[in-house]
């Protein structure tokens, strides 16, 4: 954990001493374009320098005089870091940090913080629409009425496709940060019965929480909203598939690495489970494809990964995101995730 008391790895950029060797800080902000929102000006000396978007091969240039990184999802690795020794922070506009190599910034006193909380509204409401939208089969109707099926119905309605309600279903949540409550409160708002799961293989159920294996087996909704790290990578497979209702839904708006696509893709077209909404794939955007988006199922919906990206919720990131900028030089750093 990196130490407030450290000055390599909080610098007090505002200091008569840092000022002797560099009169500002240098902000460089790698994916500007992800956002369309205005961000206020940051409050310390400083020179602001952005990009609309940055791939892996452009780090090391853009970066080389950088001593504060805004990143989203550009992937900051040992080989790139270990040739900028000007860097002292890593501010991620998100909340998830798996592009950036924690360990060499641990061992090099390059602070990194992340931003948090800002989707607590937009994600779980985009959740619930993935929701609703399979359960009420609503593309099969929408693509019916395209097609001119109403037109020629004999009766006022179409019910060609089952429509169940989600009130009085289980919501399974894996994943019990802000955005896991904050999904829990929503499914309980509609009536929804929520359990929680436990760690998978844990050897102890804390209170309040259910076993993952009977998180499986009972929930008729699961919805994602863990962290991917080496312990969630691929948490849900063929076998865990299995386990599930015939009629339950799988809902990811956390981390593509969270699924094994095949096993999933397979899961629908066999009625191993019901359907899926998914907002999130393993690679982003998917330039090679992805067996999701070339499966073409109707109990498939797959959004590209906007649940976070309401208004208010972007404006949110963008206030916290300077807010993490200002603490860091004010010696004082919030958020930090190492």
């Amino acid at each position: 954990m990196v130490k407030p008391g450290n000055p390599l790895a909080v610098p007090n950029f505002m200091s008569n001493e840092r000022r002797t060797e560099s009169p500002r800080a240098r902000i460089v902000f790698l994916e500007r374009n992800t956002f369309n929102i205005p961000f206020r000006s940051p409050t310390f000396d400083h020179e602001w320098v952005e990009y609309g978007e940055s791939d892996e091969s452009q780090v090391v240039d853009r970066l080389r005089e950088a001593t504060i990184a805004i990143c989203n999802k550009v992937a900051l690795r040992e080989n790139a870091l270990s040739q900028l020794p000007k860097l002292k922070l890593i501010a991620v506009a998100a909340t998830g940090t798996d592009n950036v190599d924690l360990a060499y910034c641990r061992a090099h006193n390059i602070a990194v913080c992340n931003t948090r909380g800002y989707a607590v509204s937009s994600l779980p409401e985009h959740a619930l629409m993935l929701m609703l939208a399979l359960r009420r089969n609503l593309v099969p109707y929408r693509d019916d009425v395209r097609a001119g099926r109403w037109h020629e119905a004999k009766k006022f309605c179409l019910l060609d496709h089952p429509i169940s309600d989600l009130r009085g279903t289980v919501l399974g949540i894996v994943g019990f940060g802000k955005l896991g409550h904050s999904m829990a409160e929503l499914g309980r708002a509609i009536g929804m019965d929520v359990i929680v799961a436990e760690r998978k293989n844990a050897s102890e159920i804390r209170p309040g929480r259910t076993s993952f294996a009977d998180v499986l087996r009972i929930s008729d909704v699961l919805s994602l909203h863990c962290p991917l790290t080496e312990e969630t990578r691929d948490l849900i497979g063929a076998e865990e598939l299995r386990r599930m209702k015939p009629d339950a839904l799988l809902i990811n708006t956390a981390r593509g690495g969270l699924i094994d696509d095949h096993a999933l893709v397979e899961a629908l077209r066999s009625g191993k489970i019901a359907g899926a909404g998914i907002d999130v794939l393993r690679v982003e955007p998917p330039r090679d494809g992805n067996p999701l988006l070339d499966a073409n199922l109707p109990n498939l919906i797959v959004t590209p990964h906007n649940a976070w990206a309401s208004r208010q919720a972007m404006q949110t990131l963008g206030s916290q995101l300077i807010d993490n900028l200002e603490a860091f030089v004010r010696g004082e750093p919030r958020n930090l995730v190492t």
